[in-house]
């Protein structure tokens, strides 16, 4: 069995993981993301409103997240640049636009933003995670494992880079070094209880193991 086809089908469900599509949205979140159009230009007036700057910040964060949960990456998109340039040292907002630019497949300039984020905060685990995930849908193989094995330098137990990692290992042929990281992988989601990440990764982990090996149920 070809195992590359079924290793590259899971780099989309984990990968946006990864880069955090699938939020917790808060209560004015929800609010946000029921009238974007609106709350757009609120997100514009918070200057003159008396906020903090981290709370402006975090406005403009929560609204780009509403758009992006409802697939209006472009309007997402403008927020977070009236953001960065607001902030242009911000690396949480370089960090968002390249998710919003990955998921219109605009891969270098996700890169590009990534690096920004990287620029302004050299331990930003996720955006070298972020930049493997990119590199991994173009089939960049080793240039995905480097940034997985940057953002595990950072944080050895970041559970989605080991299961990217695993991923890009098994695509090389690399059969006992991928399932390493995926078991370390598990163990980690098994460890903080995330159960829903868990659970698809030893359903992952079990295939793969059974096509290699059809006693293993």
């Amino acid at each position: 069995m070809n195992h590359k086809f079924k290793v590259v089908a899971l780099i989309k469900p984990f990968g946006y993981l990864a880069l955090g599509y699938l939020m917790v949205i808060s209560a004015s979140s929800t609010v946000l993301a029921k009238t974007p159009e609106t709350n757009h230009k609120q997100a514009f007036q918070l200057a003159q409103m008396g906020e903090s700057s981290t709370e402006e910040r975090t406005r403009f964060i929560q609204t780009a997240d509403a758009l992006s949960s409802q697939e209006k990456f472009t309007e997402a998109e403008e927020i977070l640049r009236k953001l960065i340039e607001r902030y242009p040292k911000y690396a949480v907002g370089h960090y968002k636009l390249g998710n919003v630019l990955f998921r219109q497949n605009k891969a270098e300039e996700a890169i590009a933003a990534y690096q920004q984020a990287i620029k302004h905060n050299s331990r930003y685990a996720l955006a070298y995670n972020a930049i493997g995930i990119v590199r991994a849908r173009q089939g960049r193989w080793q240039e995905a494992i480097t940034e997985y094995q940057k953002a595990l330098e950072i944080n050895p137990e970041y559970g989605e880079a080991l299961t990217h990692l695993g991923q890009a290992l098994w695509q090389q042929g690399r059969r006992d070094e991928a399932l390493a990281s995926l078991e370390k992988a598990l163990s980690i989601f098994r460890n903080q209880n995330r159960l829903d990440q868990a659970y698809r990764l030893e359903q992952f982990l079990r295939e793969l193991r059974s096509d290699d090996d059809p006693s293993v149920a």
